[in-house]
Parts: structure tokens; sequence; C-alpha cells
């Protein structure tokens, strides 16, 4: 279900930010959400470490072309430049943390 500071995002997600600012960039934390039976796309972050922290749903996650599922209440670390995705396999929306250190930037987002 959408949230109304929800937007679409190139990567094949919707995000919610949740902690983004300039005047804290060693981090940041926004919710994802990625509907049932969609992949988002192979990309990578430049210079920035992330965590998927789940919390409702199931998927197969692919980091540097090794794929395994999770489930909720697991925590993926993503270290910079490695090539992810994530498949969500569960039967309704998957939504999950993302937490990035330093925060995310959009200049880092490389779709592979």
């Amino acid at each position: 279900m959408s949230r109304p500071d929800e937007y679409y995002f190139k990567e094949g997600c919707f995000i919610e930010e949740w902690h983004n600012s300039v005047h804290d960039e060693p981090l940041s934390v926004a919710r994802v959400r990625v509907q049932k039976s969609e992949t988002t796309k192979l990309h990578a972050l430049k210079s920035t470490t992330e965590r998927y922290v789940i919390l409702e749903g199931t998927a197969i996650v692919t980091v540097a072309e090794k794929s395994w599922p999770i489930n909720e209440g697991d925590v993926v670390t993503i270290l910079p430049d490695q090539p992810q995705k994530i498949q969500n396999t569960g039967e309704s929306d998957l939504v999950f943390l993302a937490i990035c250190t330093p925060r995310f930037d959009v200049q880092n987002y490389q779709e592979l």
C-alpha cells in the first residue's frame, strides 16, 4: 500500500526517506517497498555501504553474483560497488530498511 511520502525510484521499488540530510552525512535510513513478484534492477552504490533490514516478506537477494533467500528479521550487508538486486518471492509486498553509510546520494547509484 502506498504511503504519502513514498516515491517510485528507477531501481524498481518505492522509497520513503526516513533520514537523509546534508547535516548528517555519515548515515541515511529509508523504508523500501518492492511489490509482489517484482525484482529490482541490478545496480551498485559507489562509495556506499548499504544494509537491508528485512521488516516484512521474503525475498532472494543477490550480492556480488551470490544469491540466497532472506526473511523478516534478516540483515544483509552490501559493500561499496558490489552488484546487487532483490527479488520479492512472497505473497505480499517486501518491506525493508535501507541503511546507508555514508548517506545515500543518487549520484552514487549505478545501474548495471
